[in-house]
């Protein structure tokens, strides 16, 4: 875990693990919001909150899922977007079959920009693309 008073940055999959409930995943990603918590500031950015919304019919259910108080809100900085865009057509040159940018491409840029800590169960791609952002994840 990073040192106190250090920002993470926390990915949908575990934020929609805890509102699901998953079997596999809750109780890790329970724990490692938890100890973000104690940590330091956790914050979503809109793509993660876009991910989030699916699971629910109204905003206000989503925000009392997400709350403010908990989960601080930060917007996507623009040079996220450009390296975003970079590592997108990395993805590409790679063989990757996607047309456009995935969110996770928002989402590790976002991190490795403002250099934040990310919370994810998904890290390879993360780590292939980012490989400067630190990660929580449970490999």
């Amino acid at each position: 875990m990073s040192e106190p008073g250090h920002a993470f940055l926390v990915d949908s999959n575990v934020l929609l693990d805890v509102a699901s409930r998953d079997r596999t995943w809750l109780t890790w990603s329970r724990a490692a919001l938890a100890a973000a918590l104690r940590s330091g500031p956790v914050l979503i950015n809109p793509v993660v909150y876009a991910e989030v919304a699916t699971g629910y019919d109204r905003i206000e259910d989503l925000d009392a899922a997400v709350p403010e108080s908990t989960f601080r809100r930060a917007a996507l900085p623009y040079p996220a977007g450009f390296l975003a865009a970079h590592a997108f057509a990395a993805y590409r040159r790679r063989g990757g079959a996607r047309r456009s940018p995935l969110p996770d491409f928002y989402i590790g840029a976002h991190a490795a920009v403002e250099r934040l800590t990310l919370i994810t169960r998904d890290a390879s791609r993360y780590r292939t693309y980012f490989p400067k952002v630190e990660l929580v994840s449970p490999d």
